[in-house]
């Protein structure tokens, strides 16, 4: 039997990398999109395609692309956004795949593989997956989460994603964190049941 290969997307501040770690200790084998684009900046191929298209001003005294830089650079302009993303999403696809032949050939296998996608509906990443889940919050809730992390521009920052609930329409699964990490945890394990049955 194919383990489960999940999409996990939802809105700023739901919660999604805390339900990405607790879908790790419920068995999963994880990965985070994210993690991949960071490790992607690092490729040669890449520092030097984003160096051809921005300068040097996206980048640190080190070489290294700076997020914070390319972000506010691409930020608003929808041109320089597209450029990016077609050159990176391919490439977090390829690699996603890969961890997915990878971790389903474990002894034993993990219960389920799950790939945290923040623009996982707006990049049409959503076939890949058997199923999807979604982790939405009330917006005060994860207002105060950005706040207690630094980061107060929840609207700007959104503007470019589907609304909260536009993504759990599109889900095969959501989880509503309001609440506790035990009570998110719950919720997981719920939906792991059903993914596994």
């Amino acid at each position: 039997m194919a383990v489960p290969f999940v999409g996990l997307t939802g809105g700023l501040g739901a919660g999604k990398s805390t339900a990405l770690a607790e879908l790790s200790l419920l068995g999963a084998a994880v990965l985070s999109a994210d993690a991949v684009v960071h490790e992607l900046y690092q490729d040669p191929q890449v520092a030097a395609a984003v160096r051809a298209r921005f300068g040097g001003e996206v980048f640190g005294a080190g070489g290294e692309v700076d997020r914070g830089a390319l972000a506010a650079r691409v930020f608003g302009r929808d041109e320089d956004r597209a450029w990016l993303e077609q050159l990176l999403w391919p490439l977090v696809a390829r690699r996603t795949e890969d961890f997915y032949a990878r971790a389903s050939r474990r002894d034993p296998p993990p219960r389920v593989v799950v790939v945290e996608a923040p623009l996982l509906f707006e990049g049409g990443g959503e076939a890949r997956f058997g199923a999807t889940i979604a982790v939405v919050a009330d917006d005060a809730i994860r207002a105060r989460r950005l706040a207690q992390r630094g980061d107060s521009q929840l609207a700007q920052r959104e503007s470019r994603q589907l609304p909260q609930a536009e993504k759990a329409r599109r889900a095969s699964h959501v989880i509503v964190n309001d609440g506790t990490v035990e009570e998110l945890r719950e919720q997981l394990a719920a939906v792991l049941e059903q993914l596994t049955c």
